[in-house]
């Protein structure tokens, strides 16, 4: 325990042990699971921004770390690997008995997405979906994201290297634009918002879409 709204919980996946901390709503309506990139962690602006938002609009937040970044490794396994872990903490997210929204950013959008219908996700949030490698257009993931087979947002900046909003293909997704922001919605000190205002952007537009779900 950390926090009194947050608690830390180990879980056991064929994958290892993977942790998720818990980010409560006094009276949750559903449940936003999201999971880190592979480069980084749930220290992610993002993830951070929607685990303080989300509570006081009835979404309790999960915010796991797959068992690669909780054993203390630098690199990201296979997807495969990261589908297994995933699908080992989901009985514990579905455990409150709540709609569980299955998110992430990066490669945790790409697990949410190959893995959402397949485990009875009620959604999908993909922050900073990597479309395509950075410089490697040809290379596109967009059958995962087209294939979620459930309601799905993905929010993405305006200059992310791994695909910029007019890359996306037409499909059965919602998309939010975060302006200047990169793979991580940083924007640069010239952009015409701040990084306070991006961040705006995204849990605004991650609130009004959870709201439409309802």
């Amino acid at each position: 325990m950390t926090q009194s709204n947050e608690l830390v919980e180990l879980v056991e996946t064929d994958a290892g042990t993977a942790r998720v901390t818990w980010h409560r709503a006094k009276q949750a309506r559903l449940v936003l699971a999201a999971s880190h990139g592979a480069g980084g962690g749930i220290e992610a602006r993002d993830l951070r921004a929607l685990a303080a938002e989300l509570p006081a609009h009835g979404v309790t937040v999960a915010l796991v770390e797959q068992p690669w970044r909780v054993a203390g490794k630098k690199l990201a396994p296979a997807p495969k690997t990261l589908d297994v872990g995933w699908r080992g903490i989901w009985p514990t997210l579905a455990g409150p008995g709540l709609p569980v929204v299955a998110g992430g950013r990066s490669a945790g959008a790409r697990v949410a997405c190959r893995t959402a219908k397949e485990l009875g996700a009620a959604a999908v949030l993909a922050l900073s979906f990597p479309l395509h490698p950075p410089g490697k257009p040809e290379k596109s993931r967009a059958d995962e994201l087209l294939g979620a087979g459930v309601p799905t947002l993905v929010v993405q900046g305006g200059n992310d290297p791994f695909g910029k909003p007019e890359e996306f293909p037409e499909g059965p997704y919602d998309l939010v634009e975060v302006p200047y922001g990169d793979h991580g919605f940083a924007v640069p000190k010239r952009a015409d918002i701040g990084q306070e205002q991006a961040l705006g952007i995204l849990t605004e537009g991650v609130v009004k879409w959870l709201s439409s779900l309802a």
